[in-house]
């Protein structure tokens, strides 16, 4: 499988960038492969990873990340969600960090911003409970807690599919960052 990362940043196979690193190129493409592609008993289905990674990068408005992120949903059972996406993502977009800390020294650099309400009807309760968890983390970071596990346990997910979605947006985020480095890293040599 060719290597995601050097994809979604526009390197050629045998580029030198990352091969200092083989050891965390390997990890991070198994990473990738865990999240986004395997098929496994009890882990959430490949289509609903895909239209959550789909809206985050969307929501990161990274163009590679999009444009393969779109390719692999157009190939699932999902596929049917392509324009809710786009819409979600439409109605996500924003500026961040946000969000409150605790009463204290940092309390002077809270940002209050867009709290995202997810379209129930056009991507079904479950999804948009996810939707509406990636754009918290994404965007509100500091304000995820309690109230957002309880959301999504009402929307019909797993302990497990918590944790694997909150992994794959956390994954995803790092995979957008990396491309992005990378290409201005090329760009530069």
């Amino acid at each position: 499988m060719t290597d995601v990362i050097d994809t979604l940043a526009g390197l050629p196979p045998e580029s030198e960038l990352r091969a200092a690193r083989p050891t965390a190129r390997e990890y991070a493409q198994k990473s990738y492969e865990a999240l986004f592609v395997s098929v496994r008993e009890g882990l959430m289905p490949v289509g609903e990873r895909l239209a959550v990674t789909c809206f985050v990068a969307g929501l990161h408005g990274d163009a590679p990340a999009m444009e393969h992120y779109a390719r692999l949903l157009a190939e699932s059972d999902a596929a049917g969600l392509s324009d809710a996406i786009a819409a979600a993502v439409a109605a996500g977009r924003t500026e961040g960090p946000y969000g409150a800390f605790p009463a204290g020294p940092l309390s002077a650099e809270d940002t209050p911003g867009m709290v995202f309400k997810a379209d129930a009807d056009a991507l079904g309760a479950r999804l948009a409970a996810a939707f509406e968890h990636a754009h918290m983390l994404v965007f509100h970071p500091r304000d995820a807690g309690r109230d957002a596990i309880v959301a999504l346990t009402g929307a019909g997910w797993s302990a497990t599919d918590i944790v694997t979605l909150s992994q794959m947006i956390s994954f995803l985020s790092f995979q957008i960052r990396a491309g992005a480095g990378l290409r201005v890293l090329a760009a530069a040599s």
